[in-house]
């Protein structure tokens, strides 16, 4: 079993020193959902909700947290972003909108992080567009579908 990398040996925690590590391609695919009322997801698939392009707002929200990843997580290396996509699909039967983020960069650490910040405020974004007719929505699943690149190699769910 590996140990955590973002302790020091007296238990401190401590940026990971990645210096010495060669710049590769990585990838990661991260995905969450939004469950809500049907007349909530009517709204959105109709364009007709009150702040306006809920998913296009959602998709801008979702890339731009991925920049800011590091802003927002104390331990996590600012990186140069070299893909950030984020889409939308629409679930009639769970009420709900799933939402996948693909982050590429060319680096020497993983990206992993900024996946999931792109779907977790991608998510926050369509519950804030859409609270005012559904309080009740919940996020779920948000989790890392794959990883690829780096030491520790490949992962699928």
């Amino acid at each position: 079993m590996s140990s955590l990398t973002h302790f020091d040996a007296q238990g401190q925690a401590h940026m990971v020193d990645v210096g010495a590590k060669p710049a590769t391609h990585r990838i990661a695919v991260a995905e969450g959902r939004i469950v809500m009322q049907p007349t909530t997801l009517a709204i959105i698939q109709s364009g007709t909700a009150k702040k306006g392009d809920v998913l296009g707002i959602a998709r801008i929200a979702g890339i731009m947290a991925a920049k800011k990843t590091s802003d927002l997580i104390p331990l996590c290396h600012p990186l140069a972003l070299t893909r950030v996509a984020v889409d939308f699909e629409l679930l009639p039967e769970t009420s709900s909108v799933r939402c996948l983020a693909t982050v590429e960069t060319v680096g020497p650490t993983g990206v992993e992080m900024e996946a999931l910040t792109a779907v977790q405020v991608a998510l926050l974004t369509v519950y804030d567009m859409c609270k005012a007719v559904d309080k009740g929505m919940v996020m779920e699943g948000i989790r890392v579908l794959e990883k690829r690149g780096g030491k520790s190699g490949d992962f699928v769910a």
